[in-house]
């Protein structure tokens, strides 16, 4: 088998790099640098993401008629590896690769046309709206509930209840929900998928502090909230079957093959610097055994997510794969985060606070830390890891 790339996907690849080595500037890693704690997190993935939108390449696994392109399975590779790379971010999931599959595979000619130029141009900011207080994992059972207005007309839903941890919800424009409209038969079913605007009078959104000391988690509340029936995706009582396509997607998203690999070069350039007994930490084989065995990892994921992808162009439909890749990928992003803690030392220990690198004596423990914190959630979001292994023992072993 012949694994080199063809002359067209080397000139592809070239295409990539330069296209990212111009739009990387200086100012846009400033915009960028610890997005998710800068309070500018919503402007510098705004520009970041319209310059991809201005090549096209916001959206490339989108349907063409859609504005997505008609990529192979490599030049898909290619370009994921390449972004990886110079360090640039994927967009940020929620509208791009949640909640637009959705609209565009089961929502009205009407709701394509509003959303998805919108989505693709950064125009719209999303956020999910599915785990609550008393629903999770068991995803299901969520309460909260979607009737029809009471004022004879029928053509908007009052909505109340609340979701929880929010990712972004203080930035968001939209939030896509499952809600409840019926709660005659399982519960399952009688699961309705609403778009809602967050400017709605009855929504409120209320900051969740965590332990990373970065705002990004929320508890979004609907008190008596009046959305339209023409937001609603497809059918009502089919939103379940909505939020399993969807989730399939965000799982997919979720392993970050090419983010971990440049994560694991970084984290073997910070071991390499660090001196431990007179020698670099990389010369340690306890440290270096744990660096090849998340090397080879990562490489087993990298060559699993290319067979889903080649299926997906053969025009099959990931089913438990993404599950696997969700389940490896998190851990093997949280064995970078233990490792890049080690190499902090009792740095890592420390609460820097207002602390500047120099005077805490380190310039990367508090990266390392917060990286961490925010690593244990991988677990748990878009699906807990005792779920993934239950979808793998269920569909894959048949258990």
């Amino acid at each position: 088998m012949d694994i080199r790339f063809t002359d067209e996907e080397l000139a592809f690849q070239t295409e990539v790099q330069q296209f990212f080595a111009n739009v990387m500037d200086d100012e846009l890693k400033a915009k960028l640098h610890g997005v998710e704690a800068s309070p500018d997190l919503k402007g510098g993935m705004i520009d970041y993401q319209r310059r991809l939108n201005a090549k096209g390449w916001m959206a490339p696994g989108w349907p063409v008629e859609y504005g997505g392109q008609d990529w192979s399975v490599t030049q898909h590779f290619i370009f994921n590896a390449e972004r990886g790379k110079v360090g640039a971010p994927p967009p940020i999931p929620f509208g791009v690769t949640m909640v637009a599959p959705v609209i565009y595979t089961y929502g009205s000619e009407e709701q394509k046309a509003r959303f998805l130029p919108r989505i693709l141009n950064s125009d719209d900011w999303w956020c999910q709206g599915y785990s609550e207080p008393g629903a999770g994992s068991d995803l299901a059972s969520l309460q909260c509930k979607a009737e029809r207005d009471g004022d004879g007309s029928g053509d908007h839903y009052v909505v109340n209840g609340s979701k929880i941890w929010t990712s972004f919800a203080q930035a968001a424009d939209w939030i896509f929900c499952l809600v409840r409209t019926d709660n005659s038969g399982r519960k399952q079913d009688g699961i309705s998928f609403l778009l809602i605007d967050m400017t709605t009078p009855g929504v409120t959104v209320s900051p969740i502090e965590t332990i990373d000391g970065i705002y990004h988690l929320n508890e979004v509340h609907f008190d008596n909230a009046r959305v339209p029936v023409n937001n609603r995706i497809g059918e009502e009582g089919k939103g379940w079957t909505y939020a399993k396509s969807l989730l399939v997607h965000e799982r997919l998203s979720i392993a970050e093959v090419a983010d971990s690999k440049r994560n694991l070069e970084l984290l073997r350039e910070l071991a390499r610097a660090e001196v431990n007994g007179g020698e670099s930490l990389l010369q340690d084989p306890v440290f270096a055994k744990r660096l090849a065995d998340v090397e080879i990892d990562l490489m087993a994921l990298e060559f699993t997510e290319l067979r889903v992808l080649a299926s997906a162009a053969d025009g099959g439909m990931p089913g438990p794969e993404s599950s696997l890749l969700k389940l490896q990928g998190t851990t093997i992003q949280q064995s970078i985060q233990e490792l890049r803690m080690d190499v902090a030392g009792y740095y890592s220990q420390t609460l820097q606070g207002d602390l500047s690198p120099a005077q805490l004596g380190n310039d990367f423990a508090d990266f390392a830390q917060k990286q961490y914190f925010r690593g244990r959630a991988s677990s748990i979001y878009g699906g807990s890891d005792e779920v993934q292994k239950n979808v793998t023992a269920k569909h894959v072993l048949g258990l």
